[in-house]
């Protein structure tokens, strides 16, 4: 099967991206809470490079979102993970983590992704559904040739989440990352469009 793919000069997606448990869609700045509520979580950073953040950093990286939603090009897609609303539970929609694609060479296609997720949603498979339907949309409509990825070595549920999502390790960085303190080495992971439709 022919890929069809949308090339243009100036990177777009069409948002909310809905999957079956979720929407992603830009944030806005009545996420705050929420956003504080994971990215102030030592368990959620613990393998990042930021984190975990004060109030005012939570705030700041709101802004940042902001601001990278009105640039031109678009090179940064983070987008808000909110769990669809179930109505047998009576729970509405919640905002459960960030996913984000990052234009790293727009010349050569290639983006790079990444998630967080707030600890409570961990292991319910939210980051690959939120991955995969950010990976679909990139290679459909931005055209994108090559999605890569990065994780601390001892992250292995984000290694596994990798890995269903049809990423291949191509590499180890040794000590590439100043992470709390301390070198850490990392994975590479990749994956090109005719692998994720293959």
């Amino acid at each position: 099967m022919r890929l069809r793919r949308r090339v243009s000069p100036d990177p777009t997606l069409t948002l909310p991206i809905e999957t079956p448990r979720l929407l992603l869609r830009d944030f806005v700045s009545r996420d705050l809470e929420a956003v504080h509520a994971y990215s102030s979580t030592p368990q959620a950073t613990q393998y990042l490079i930021w984190g975990p953040n004060t109030l005012l950093q939570s705030k700041q990286t709101i802004r940042a979102f902001l601001d990278d939603q009105k640039e031109r090009p678009r090179v940064n897609f983070d987008l808000a993970i909110i769990r669809k609303g179930t109505a047998r539970r009576g729970d509405g929609p919640r905002l459960i983590g960030g996913v984000g694609l990052k234009l790293a060479d727009w010349d050569n296609r290639t983006a790079d992704i990444g998630y967080v997720l707030h600890p409570d949603y961990w292991g319910q498979g939210y980051a690959l559904e939120a991955a995969q339907g950010l990976a679909h949309a990139g290679f459909r409509e931005l055209g994108l040739q090559r999605i890569v990825a990065t994780c601390d070595q001892r992250n292995k549920a984000s290694a596994r989440v990798m890995e269903k999502l049809g990423m291949r390790r191509e590499g180890v960085f040794r000590q590439s990352k100043y992470i709390h303190g301390g070198w850490r080495d990392e994975f590479l992971y990749a994956i090109l469009a005719e692998e994720f439709y293959g």
